[in-house]
């Protein structure tokens, strides 16, 4: 029992070395919306954004979608500055100025359009780009006055148009004011048609409300990505008014493409071709 005792023998205390902790800067990995897989976002920015685990195509901000469709050094943005004003004075969960301002300093973009001219394989053409992260990219006035203006340039220059479409719809904080520009928008490609120009439309997740009501969906050629939802109003509330069960992917991409609503469904990674490939048919 001496061999127990506290007298003759000591107890040791080993005391563990403080752990380190892994410091991951904000940012660095991105959860796929569709599978869940942690991706990891330089190698995301190198595969276009798509996950390499289940293909689904996230989100894409306007600067990096014209990196990845106009040649290098070809694109001039017009009407960089133009921004809107809060004419209503519009107040919900927060006064709409202050939504406006919240957006600009997240997306260093004036608003939720970026318009301009570039080329695509050699190709020229005015190409306007919606960014979701900017209100849900819904259309407002200047958003509609931008669009009105590229295909004016457009129609001055006899350029085709590209129109990249990715929103929630009309911007309710502008009320009347938005919804007119449904129709100025369409006005102003019919009269790019009737100049016998080309319209393009690539409609992208998700395309909703006033914007596939109107220009998103008058295109010569509209082409949509893998799994993009698009539609008017979302799936629960047409669901809830019609008292009906939907069917199976409504509202996707693949499942417009088989109804005839778009032309083409087509991964991101061979867009600029078909793109490219189309603008060499139309000025042809």
């Amino acid at each position: 029992m001496a061999l127990f005792s506290s007298g003759k023998y000591s107890t040791l205390r080993v005391v563990a070395p403080q752990a380190r902790k892994m410091v991951i800067p904000d940012g660095s990995w991105v959860k796929c919306r569709n599978c869940g897989q942690t991706l990891y976002t330089e190698k995301l920015e190198d595969n276009l954004n798509v996950c390499w685990n289940c293909n689904c195509h996230l989100s894409v901000t306007a600067p990096d979608r014209i990196a990845q469709l106009a040649d290098e050094g070809s694109f001039e943005e017009f009407d960089a500055r133009m921004k809107s004003v809060d004419l209503l004075e519009f107040v919900d969960s927060k006064p709409y100025s202050k939504r406006l301002n919240d957006s600009v300093e997240k997306t260093g973009l004036a608003e939720a359009v970026v318009c301009g001219k570039c080329t695509i394989d050699g190709n020229p053409c005015a190409i306007g780009v919606m960014d979701f992260r900017f209100m849900g990219a819904s259309m407002g006035s200047v958003v509609g006055e931008k669009i009105v203006r590229m295909v004016e340039y457009a129609i001055k220059e006899k350029l085709p148009v590209i129109m990249v479409t990715a929103s929630g719809g009309a911007r309710m904080q502008e009320g009347v004011v938005s919804l007119m520009q449904m129709a100025k928008t369409c006005g102003a490609f019919e009269k790019l048609a009737e100049a016998g120009l080309a319209y393009i439309a690539v409609l992208t997740n998700p395309t909703y409300g006033g914007v596939s009501a109107s220009f998103a969906t008058i295109a010569d050629v509209i082409m949509a990505e893998p799994e993009a939802m698009i539609g008017f109003a979302g799936q629960r509330v047409i669901a809830e008014t019609t008292n009906a069960k939907l069917p199976e992917n409504f509202q996707k991409a693949e499942f417009l493409w088989e109804k005839g609503l778009i032309d083409r469904v087509v991964e991101r990674k061979n867009l600029r071709k078909e793109l490219g490939l189309l603008l060499e048919f139309f000025k042809n």
